[in-house]
């Protein structure tokens, strides 16, 4: 079995590894590293988990050489601020005998006080695209030194919609550079992407998306609706010992917001919650409670499906059935990561069936199904957008109903209209109406009878 001498890191590089207890290499960083080195363009499609972070830093990291210039000789593009924290954080660890400017910048915070920090000169920068592309249109952030460029989960970034910003931001980068692009799947925009930008690239698949983690074992439920998923998670956490360090996922930020105040009342001392309408420190300091152990369970949307490397996950939960099939192979690489081992529970209701039978058809097999505990209520409660919908027929006739004796005839009093003032009702006696308006002559004739 290879181990991280095999790659022949430099001598600080290799310390910086021992340090972080790291032995082993994984198959994306074995077969990455040469290929990187040798300043092909790779197209690296691997799993999530499989350490792809480390399979284009250390190679990078190996050839740095010391360098005064103000520019960044290394972008990384990443699609969320959590994942730029951990990939500085990853960079920081590795480069702890060495001298390294590492920057990272993402949205959601002041990009005056960014500017402040990049003109101060570095020499990585880790990056969202949106803010990238903002940074750089300010001409503060100077792109034209970049040597070596990495996209990594660039199938999540155009999902998320970056493609026009990812597209421009290669346009201000020079011609003469080095490509490197890592994703989960291979879709036709990412296709597209390697075919304008890249040079002949040595592609390296390692597991397809859709093949799920052998360490991970997956189990469901079927279950009526949102209030007894709500039912059944709370008992199964009830076991502290088992559910140590829960990941729950959810499909939704209303929903994420709903489950977290359905738990809270029992649960809300050792909980969490991340989506992307939570602020950054609120997102950062969950995070590092849930990865710390201050908190065994976080509640999250697919903002955290990607990339993030959490310590020893023992189950991640799928309350809702992602839409996408490929994110429930992503959900559940939480867990089960560096060769532990990890559980993922899946609950489904009925109108989950068909999104549950499309992972299974991507994984090629079934996942076992589990017996609904006896003791949990099935709630009866439902959410507005559970609740059966009373069709109206667009031919149907709207009857307009007849005066009941609770309508009156009106008073002559009522009767009454309003015709003006008395004023102009005495100005219409005496001058009449003319034939033709403004005509003169007929004011005069009638003015005369």
């Amino acid at each position: 079995m290879s181990n991280f001498e095999d790659l022949n890191l430099t001598k600080p590089l290799q310390n910086a590894i021992d340090d972080l207890g790291y032995r082993t290499p994984t198959p994306i960083q074995m077969k990455a590293h040469p290929v990187i080195l040798a300043g092909k363009d790779v197209v690296g499609i691997a799993q999530t988990g499989t350490g792809k972070s480390f399979a284009y830093l250390l190679p990078i990291l190996k050839e740095f050489k010391f360098s005064k210039q103000h520019n960044p000789r290394v972008l990384i593009i990443v699609p969320t601020r959590e994942l730029v924290l951990q990939v500085v954080e990853q960079i920081e660890s590795l480069t702890k005998y060495m001298t390294v400017r590492v920057v990272g910048v993402y949205g959601g915070t002041n990009i005056n006080t960014q500017k402040q920090i990049v003109a101060k000169g570095l020499d990585i920068l880790v990056a969202t695209p949106g803010r990238l592309y903002d940074l750089a249109l300010t001409r503060v952030l100077q792109l034209n030194s970049i040597k070596k460029l990495v996209i990594d989960e660039v199938d999540v970034m155009l999902d998320l919609g970056f493609r026009f910003q990812l597209t421009n931001i290669l346009e201000f980068l020079p011609e003469r550079r080095q490509n490197m692009m890592f994703s989960a799947t291979m879709t036709d925009e990412v296709d597209a992407l390697i075919d304008d930008f890249f040079r002949t690239p040595v592609k390296i698949s390692i597991a397809l998306s859709g093949t799920p983690l052998d360490n991970i074992s997956q189990q469901c439920y079927p279950v009526p609706n949102f209030y007894t998923k709500v039912n059944l998670l709370s008992h199964l956490l009830t076991d502290k010992k088992e559910f140590s360090k829960v990941l729950v996922f959810v499909s939704s930020k209303k929903n994420a917001d709903r489950l977290f105040e359905a738990l809270e009342p029992r649960f809300g001392k050792e909980m969490g919650i991340v989506h992307s309408n939570k602020s950054q420190n609120y997102r950062i300091n969950s995070i590092k409670a849930f990865d710390a152990g201050v908190n065994r369970l976080l509640v999250t949307t697919d903002v955290m499906a990607r990339g993030l490397d959490l310590d020893l996950v023992t189950h991640v939960i799928n309350f809702d059935t992602p839409t996408f099939p490929e994110n429930y192979i992503h959900r559940i690489g939480r867990s089960g990561r560096a060769k532990q081992v990890g559980k993922s529970i899946l609950f489904y209701t009925e109108k989950e069936q068909e999104a549950k039978e499309a992972i299974e058809t991507l994984m090629g097999q079934k996942i076992p199904f589990l017996d609904f505990p006896q003791e949990v209520e099935i709630s009866e409660q439902l959410l507005p957008e559970e609740r059966p919908k009373i069709l109206v027929s667009k031919n149907r006739k709207t009857e307009i109903a007849e005066p009941s004796g609770g309508f009156h005839e009106k008073s002559e009093k009522n009767k009454k209209t309003n015709q003006g003032g008395s004023y102009k009702r005495e100005l219409a006696k005496k001058y009449k109406k003319p034939q033709t308006r403004g005509d003169k002559n007929a004011n005069l004739r009638n003015k005369k009878r």
